[in-house]
């Protein structure tokens, strides 16, 4: 059997031992479509992260019988061809659970308790030539009390909401598929969440129904005290609207980890805000941490073996 891994970059300095064993293994740390077409000329079972899995790219690979997402989301291939072919498809669910909800919290933290100014503060002298022992002119925001607005509230969501929890938050949360599923919390309207939530955090699927779920007009519905975080994916909040209530202090603060094209462009609204010091930015790392990454080898190892 033989293995290629053709974007395996996404896995960091992690061992792939689980995989390498399984088979003849190759390992390719990023590919073209072009490339991806040639190394999966021979290919048994091909490995995914971001590499589109198209019409051409199954027409190359005439051995094909598996396909191992990287991941959860499947939005690079095309499952009803490979059906239509005779190639499974699988994915791993469940993974980056406590990673995303980790990464959710350091967000919100950060930005209801204005972590990066104070840090600044002391750092860049402020605080030694101050008069007082404290930073009295910028209050941070406490959550006990406040509400928390959940887009989305699977496997990820729903433990964001217990987290909040223990800060005291209410916890709401609007279903993008329409079926309010989750009985421990109250489900509203996405209007609704706008208006009353004092943290908006998106953890939904991007797909027909969230593409552009919240645009311009749903943040001028939120208190200009609001925050908003994103760990879902890129594209459910509108980037240019996000940059525009920024911008206009229609809101108070977001945190983002997902982007519509990622890498972030340089000419992004979301790098060319007026205040980027209300913006929290980091490169789609929450599914990341050390122990993730060995989860996810294992278990694409594990979709080899049940697939083979």
């Amino acid at each position: 059997m033989k293995i290629v891994f053709l974007d395996a970059a996404t896995m960091g300095t992690t061992p792939l031992t689980s995989i390498e064993s399984l088979g003849e293994f190759e390992r390719f740390d990023n590919s073209t479509a072009e490339e991806a077409r040639m190394r999966v000329r021979d290919a048994d079972v091909a490995i995914v992260n971001k590499v589109i899995v198209d019409q051409a790219f199954l027409d190359a690979a005439p051995k094909l019988m598996l396909v191992c997402e990287a991941g959860t989301g499947m939005n690079n291939i095309d499952a009803e061809l490979c059906r239509k072919r005779g190639v499974q498809v699988r994915n791993v669910a469940g993974y980056s659970t406590d990673a995303v909800a980790q990464h959710t919290w350091m967000l919100i933290l950060a930005l209801a308790g204005r972590l990066f100014h104070y840090d600044s503060y002391v750092k860049d002298g402020r605080y030694t030539r101050a008069r007082l022992h404290t930073d009295s002119d910028h209050p941070y925001t406490g959550l006990s009390g406040k509400t928390i607005g959940i887009v989305g509230m699977g496997a990820i969501g729903q433990k964001v909401a217990r987290i909040a929890e223990v800060f005291g938050m209410k916890v709401l949360y609007y279903s993008t598929s329409g079926t309010s599923h989750c009985t421990e919390y109250p489900s509203v309207s996405l209007e609704s969440l706008l208006r009353e939530a004092d943290v908006v955090s998106i953890h939904a699927p991007y797909n027909e129904k969230t593409a552009g779920l919240i645009d311009y007009e749903g943040l001028r519905l939120m208190k200009p005290t609001a925050f908003l975080v994103n760990t879902g994916r890129g594209g459910i909040a509108v980037e240019a609207d996000l940059a525009r209530a920024i911008d206009e202090g229609r809101i108070a603060g977001v945190g983002i980890d997902v982007y519509v094209e990622e890498p972030l462009p340089a000419e992004s609204p979301l790098l060319n805000s007026k205040h980027p010091e209300r913006m929290i930015l980091t490169p789609h790392v929450a599914w990341a941490s050390e122990e993730t990454r060995l989860r996810l080898a294992e278990e694409i190892a594990a979709n080899i073996r049940k697939g083979w």
